[in-house]
């Protein structure tokens, strides 16, 4: 029987890329009234400091990656003496703009009806500072307590461990396939992707369920669950 449902957080609740945005375009602001010479560095330049830090660093605490991307940004116009604040400055500007998704707490107050529902995340999207404080019976958040990213399957036992029910009562919901499909189901728990943007599914993977809204998952998990009684009641032994 399914009990459980756990989300991914960032581009699945959160519409995150809006909130790194403005935090990036703060701290653009930050760094011209520090230096007239800043106004050489653009957006795309901050953008692109972060993904080559996160390529050659995939593994490292979501901090960790943003601090040294935003060193890489700083060293451009040597004002690297104001790391500290103008992180600060970036990560209170991107808290204040990470939102849900418009679908997200409709299907949360659904699903609360019949599920058990959990938040697990490998970024830094804190349930309470990014509107979802008391939405969750448990939260998982990587690099708590050294736990490893996922796809990680030690990430995937704390995730089940917090659950407190056996890994295929517990469904795992996301936008990666990588991490929230292939990563859940090699543990051991179901995957369904949520693919708001209609990208096609890479061949050999077969998510247990595929979705474009939030709107349509109290139903894709019931049938799930449905399905999986079926399945358990033919799997009895005949006496």
């Amino acid at each position: 029987m399914l009990r459980t449902v756990v989300f991914d957080a960032d581009e699945t609740l959160l519409d995150l890329r809006p909130a790194m945005t403005g935090g990036l375009l703060a701290v653009l602001d930050e760094m011209r009234r520090f230096d007239p010479a800043a106004a050489a560095v653009s957006l795309a330049d901050l953008e692109h400091d972060w993904s080559v830090t996160f390529a050659a660093n995939p593994a490292w605490p979501t901090p960790e990656l943003r601090r040294t991307a935003l060193s890489r940004s700083l060293s451009r116009v040597g004002l690297n003496a104001h790391l500290d604040d103008l992180l600060a400055h970036y990560f209170a500007r991107r808290f204040a703009l990470t939102r849900p998704f418009p679908d997200v707490l409709p299907a949360l107050v659904a699903l609360a009806e019949r599920w058990a529902v959990g938040y697990a995340t490998n970024g830094n999207s804190r349930a309470e500072r990014c509107g979802l404080a008391g939405r969750f019976a448990f939260e998982v958040y990587a690099h708590d307590n050294g736990l490893p990213k996922k796809p990680a399957p030690e990430f995937y036992a704390a995730v089940v461990q917090a659950a407190g029910v056996p890994a295929e009562q517990v469904v795992y919901v996301g936008d990666s396939i990588a991490h929230d499909v292939v990563g859940a189901q090699t543990a051991g728990l179901r995957g369904v992707w949520l693919n708001r943007d209609g990208r096609t599914c890479p061949p050999g993977v077969r998510p247990d369920a595929e979705l474009s809204t939030l709107t349509d998952l109290p139903a894709v998990l019931a049938a799930l669950a449905d399905e999986g009684d079926l399945r358990a009641q033919s799997e009895r032994p005949l006496v």
